[in-house]
């Protein structure tokens, strides 16, 4: 039995909470079943070295755990970002960056924070759905300052986590599914449709073509179901 009584297809009840850090230049609270991750977006008035004049902005992300967000306390990354919140942000980068055209945004960065609240799995797909959407706001604000002339088209991306647990594809795991399923992945779309990273791995044996079609099936599913909280303006 899934928590929730969820189907295989089906999502964790998700929320989301804008505005929550009134300072940032954009912000969202995401709620995925008990994976809460707030995403806060800043706006710089400059670009890394390697676009200075290239007339070009930028979009990157910093993703952290909070030290009572698991089971346990997450111990602070103070000497350093260990190789797997390095990866995780990067991806969040990856995913933000096909968003919008960089040059319609001018010479300025948009740095988006992950801070995990509470941890249960799907924290990284999270962070990128959660992130789109304050990206999103942080670009409209933007324009109702005067900062950036026109607001330039804005894909919506997202991202969900499916998996092969005793045979069985499932969508969007928790942590107790995610830490014995035989086959973990992370899928994130553009809202036209097309996919912009897969990452799936093999943790107990090889996977089929017919297991990684079922968990591409579900996670298109599911990620049209997040497209729908871009309509949600509250």
């Amino acid at each position: 039995m899934r928590s929730n009584n969820r189907q295989p297809d089906s999502l964790r009840p998700i929320s989301i909470e804008r505005g929550v850090q009134y300072q940032a230049d954009g912000s969202v609270l995401i709620r995925m079943g008990n994976t809460h991750v707030i995403c806060g977006v800043s706006v710089e008035e400059k670009v890394p070295p390697f676009l200075k004049d290239s007339g070009q902005g930028w979009i990157t992300a910093e993703y952290g755990m909070l030290p009572c967000a698991t089971n346990g306390r997450y111990r602070r990354e103070t000497k350093g970002q260990s190789g797997r919140t390095m990866e995780i942000q990067r991806l969040i980068g990856r995913s933000l960056r096909m968003m919008v055209d960089l040059t319609a945004i001018g010479e300025r960065t948009l740095r988006v924070d992950c801070d995990v609240l509470n941890a249960d799995g799907g924290t990284r797909t999270a962070s990128i759905t959660g992130g789109a959407l304050a990206v999103r706001d942080a670009l409209q604000k933007l324009v109702a300052a005067g900062r950036l002339e026109t607001l330039p088209p804005i894909m919506p991306v997202a991202a969900i986590s499916a998996g092969i647990l005793q045979g069985e594809a499932l969508l969007d795991l928790d942590y107790s599914e995610d830490s014995s399923a035989e086959t973990d992945a992370n899928f994130v779309m553009a809202g036209d449709g097309r996919w912009i990273e897969i990452q799936a791995s093999a943790e107990g044996q090889p996977f089929a073509d017919a297991a990684y079609l079922a968990m591409a099936g579900y996670a298109r599913k599911g990620i049209e179901e997040l497209f729908l909280l871009w309509r949600d303006k509250a």
